[in-house]
Formats: structure tokens, C-alpha cells, sequence
């Protein structure tokens, strides 16, 4: 009997009889995370969202998400970048991706930032598996027609959503309207909704998860968007700029900030157990210490934006920060300047050197 010269040592004492047949031989070695405990199929895919300025995508977006992550403003074109809102349920994940207003670039709007904004919006039409075309209720105009030129390119459904469908009090009058609609292009669905009033947007998520794509999670469960805390924080603070101003300046100005970062302060606090509170118990605690730089175009817009004694820009740095503890959920010290940085909305580089890329 010829025995093996060498004999591998810790060999297990106990091995099992039944060696189930039909192992694989290939055994994957990147496991994808985020799947579900229950072993569900996961379905996940991006939902781009367009429509020309101030049709009310960002307030579906956050709408949606049911937090806010995306400025809004009354006045045209506040949106800027593309902004990703993630929203997990169970074994679904829409990521939706708000897109700055597409327009027209006409003489008074042909700078290279209102170029940058178009761009974007329209790369996201390519790249999203579920599109949604947001149109308002009462008017369909020269611009909808420029996004409408662009869907026949596109192999991915397109949603039509109308907008403040509850402004239409005269319900029958959305029949016709939808059936006008329909002959403009072949819609995977056409959908009254009011962002605003929170209306059949079930019905909207509805549809999206019927058309999302079976694949795992791109993003962890508990994400909910790709954009930095210190991106948010300039948007915000943008945001309460464009409300509070004319309708020109707005359009002029940008936020950079220039400091962010978290630290912590000692505090006193009352201890319940000394009733004469001759001794104070101190905690830590964490607070966002943010400086924003605020650029206008011209020297003439400073003192507009500054308001007399810096009111106007105290009114703005206080609403900000509240919205700031809101959404960061930590107490905020904000501090904002305001510079000049002429031409900036029109210079390439610019732009890029402010976070437009």
C-alpha cells in the first residue's frame, strides 16, 4: 500500500458524509452590498427631472424626499447644478436628479453661465433611466417645445407630469387637455400632479417604480443625496439672497464657502440636583462654525445686497442658519462677506473656479 509521503496537518476530525454535489466553481468574489434582508429583488435607477425655469422641479423634488434639498424660489432659474435626491423604501431606490430650467438662450440671457445650465440639464436627459417632463397646467410655451424637440433622441420612458393641475377648478377640463397633450409625443404616462399641495405624487412614485430596473442599490439606505453639507449650506444661503432681492441682482451674485467646519464649545448647564445652582455642569457641545463669501458683478451691488447698517445682509445670514440647524441638525455660527468679482457669471474659467463644472 503506497501512503502519501505528505500529509497535510489540521485535518478536521469531524468531516461530513453527504458532500452536496454541484458546487460552483466559480464562487464571486465582490458580493454587492446593500441587499435587503428579506432577499427581495432590488430594483434601483435614476429619474432626471426637466422642464423650463420655474415649473416646480425642485419642489417636487423635495416634495418627494419629503426633506428639503433642493432651493426653491418664485424667480426663474434659481437651480443652478444638477441636485440627486435618493429615496429607499423596502427594496426600491429612486434616485431622482434635479436639473436646472432649460431656456432659450436669447440676447439677454447668453452668458456662459446660462450656457453651463443648459448643458446640464441637458446631459441628464441621457443619462437617467425614467425621465419626467414637468410642464405647468395653464401654458405650454416656446421652451417646451425646445425640450420636446429634444425626446425623440431619447430610449428611456418619458413621464409627463402636469403641474398645478389644482389650479384647474373646472376638473373636465383635464381630459381634453391631456388628449391635446398626447399627440405631441408618445408619453409613457401622462400625469396630473400639484407639487406644491402634495397631490397624486403617490401615484406618480407608483408608476417610476413599475419602470425602475432590476439592479442592486447604487447608494446606502440611509443616503438620501450626493451633495456635500458645505454644498448645501451655499445653496441655502443663495437661496435666501434670491428671495429677499430684486429681480435683477440675483442673477449677479454666487456663493462660495470659504470655511466649514465642525467644532465644539463648552457650555453650562443647570444641575437639577444643587438646588442653590451654585455649581454648573458643562458639556460639550457641537456646532458648525461656516464663512460664505457672497460675489456680486459690480461695486454699485454692494450696498444693495448689504442693506443699510448691513441689514439686509443680518436678515439673510439669520434665516439661513435657522434653515442650516434645520437640515444639519447641529447649531450653526455663520458668518458672510460680500466681495466683488466682475464678469464672473460670463467667464468660463470662473465659473469653474466657483464650483460650476
Amino acid at each position: 500500500m503506497n501512503t502519501p509521503e505528505n500529509i497535510p496537518e489540521n485535518i478536521p476530525e469531524n468531516i461530513p458524509e453527504n458532500i452536496p454535489e454541484n458546487i460552483p466553481e466559480n464562487i464571486p468574489e465582490n458580493i454587492p452590498e446593500n441587499i435587503p434582508e428579506n432577499n427581495k429583488p432590488t430594483y434601483c435607477g435614476t429619474i432626471g427631472i426637466i422642464g423650463r425655469p420655474n415649473v416646480g422641479k425642485s419642489t417636487l423634488l423635495n416634495k418627494i424626499l419629503g426633506q428639503k434639498i433642493s432651493i426653491t424660489c418664485r424667480k426663474p432659474q434659481t437651480t443652478r447644478h444638477h441636485i440627486l435626491g435618493i429615496k429607499t423604501q423596502d427594496n426600491i431606490q429612486a434616485i431622482y436628479v434635479d436639473t436646472p430650467g432649460l431656456h432659450q438662450e436669447s440676447e439677454s440671457a447668453k452668458k456662459a453661465i446660462n450656457k453651463y445650465m443648459n448643458r446640464t440639464a441637458r446631459s441628464i436627459m441621457f443619462d437617467v433611466d425614467i425621465l419626467i417632463f414637468l410642464i405647468d397646467s395653464d401654458k405650454w410655451t416656446p421652451e417646451e417645445d425646445l425640450i420636446l424637440s429634444q425626446l425623440s433622441q431619447l430610449t428611456c420612458p418619458v413621464i409627463l407630469a402636469i403641474n398645478k393641475a389644482d389650479l384647474i377648478k373646472n376638473k373636465p377640463e383635464l381630459l381634453p387637455l391631456i388628449q391635446k397633450l398626447s399627440q405631441k409625443f408618445k408619453f409613457t404616462e401622462i400625469m396630473p400632479i400639484s407639487a406644491k399641495h402634495n397631490q397624486h405624487l403617490d401615484q406618480l412614485e407608483k408608476i417610476i417604480h413599475k419602470l425602475l430596473p432590476e439592479q442592486a442599490f447604487i447608494y446606502p439606505e440611509d443616503q438620501l443625496t450626493d451633495k456635500s453639507d458645505k454644498f448645501l449650506a451655499a445653496e441655502i444661503i443663495r437661496e435666501k439672497l434670491m428671495r429677499s432681492l430684486g429681480d435683477e441682482l440675483p442673477y449677479d451674485l454666487t456663493v462660495e464657502i470659504e470655511h466649514f467646519k465642525e467644532l465644539e464649545k463648552f457650555e453650562k448647564i443647570n444641575n437639577k440636583d444643587n438646588k442653590n445652582n451654585k455649581n454648573k455642569e458643562k458639556i460639550k457641545i457641537p456646532f458648525l462654525d461656516i464663512a460664505a463669501i457672497i460675489y456680486v458683478e459690480r461695486e454699485t451691488q454692494k450696498p444693495i445686497l448689504i442693506g443699510a447698517h448691513g441689514s439686509k445682509l443680518k436678515e439673510v445670514g439669520t434665516q439661513a442658519r435657522i434653515d442650516l440647524e434645520n437640515l444639519l441638525g447641529k447649531k450653526v455660527f455663520l458668518r458672510l462677506w460680500v466681495k466683488v468679482k466682475s464678469g464672473w457669471s460670463n467667464d468660463e474659467k470662473a465659473l469653474q473656479s466657483l464650483g460650476y463644472d
